[in-house]
């Protein structure tokens, strides 16, 4: 079967490589993967993918990831409308469908990032590589204890939404990061660093991506203020504004809004006047 580790017999050769037989199927292993001269008969452990024309191919090197097997694997290429394509430890890179990514491309895999997949097939019998979802990461992960209360942690993003990002740390603790905590939407398989806000009954932590609060209003006036200077010294905000127009806007709460506003106010760079806000 395609996407798996088969011990196949050597059955006969040709002038590029060798035809391999198991079970009434066959693969070829090209002349370039063996340094020496392999004999009729004898017994190969391979791993089997297919190449464009759908020909089975059989290769000496054994990737870690394979069918019913998961690990992490590299982005290695992005290629929009299609999917992006991860190397799983052997000489084929595999494709993620882009069934299997999200539905914005902003929030696609970069190079370097990596995904928990295994292999699978589409309806049509190609293998593909498939991310990992929460029922198959579940079993990896470990209870958070409680000191890591307020510490930084890391982790890879393995499932990202408007609502939130989940993610799996570095010590193999489930995360997740609120929309509230994040300033933007991290990708699919993007490295991130946070702080621990919350260690939970589960053993899972919530996380914040954003500063604490003293640095954070720093951030935020001076997102405000260029705003403000972009928009010919006025916006149409002040500390009466909806919430959810000030988090569209400027990708923060009210409260942090609120904070910032009235340091500026208090250092006198800014006022306002009839619900807008004016640079001074």
């Amino acid at each position: 079967m395609l996407g798996t580790i088969q011990t196949m017999r050597i059955d006969s050769k040709s002038e590029n490589g060798y035809v391999l037989v198991h079970a009434g199927n066959k693969a070829f292993l090209h002349h370039d993967e063996t340094d020496e001269e392999l004999g009729l008969g004898e017994m190969m452990k391979v791993f089997l993918y297919a190449d464009k024309r759908g020909k089975w191919i059989a290769t000496l090197k054994l990737p870690p990831i394979h069918r019913n097997t998961y690990g992490w694997a590299e982005v290695m290429e992005v290629v929009p409308n299609l999917g992006v394509f991860v190397d799983i430890g052997t000489v084929k890179e595999m494709l993620i469908s882009r069934d299997n990514l999200p539905l914005f491309e902003s929030v696609w895999p970069a190079k370097r990032d990596q995904l928990y997949v295994t292999l699978g097939e589409d309806r049509k019998g190609r293998l593909l590589a498939i991310p990992a979802g929460e029922d198959e990461l579940i079993n990896e992960m470990e209870a958070a204890p409680e000191i890591l209360y307020q510490r930084q942690i890391s982790g890879r993003v393995y499932h990202t939404s408007r609502e939130g990002s989940a993610i799996f740390t570095e010590g193999n603790h489930r995360g997740f990061i609120h929309h509230t905590e994040r300033k933007r939407e991290p990708r699919l398989g993007e490295l991130v660093s946070g702080r621990v806000i919350e260690v939970k009954d589960d053993g899972s932590v919530n996380v914040s991506l954003r500063p604490l609060k003293q640095h954070s209003m720093e951030e935020d006036a001076e997102a405000i203020l260029k705003h403000l200077h972009e928009n010919n010294g006025v916006i149409p905000f002040s500390d009466k504004s909806d919430p959810e127009d000030i988090r569209a806007t400027f990708k923060i709460s009210k409260a942090a809004f609120k904070r910032a506003l009235g340091r500026l106010m208090k250092e006198g760079k800014i006022e306002q006047k009839n619900g807008d806000t004016y640079l001074k």
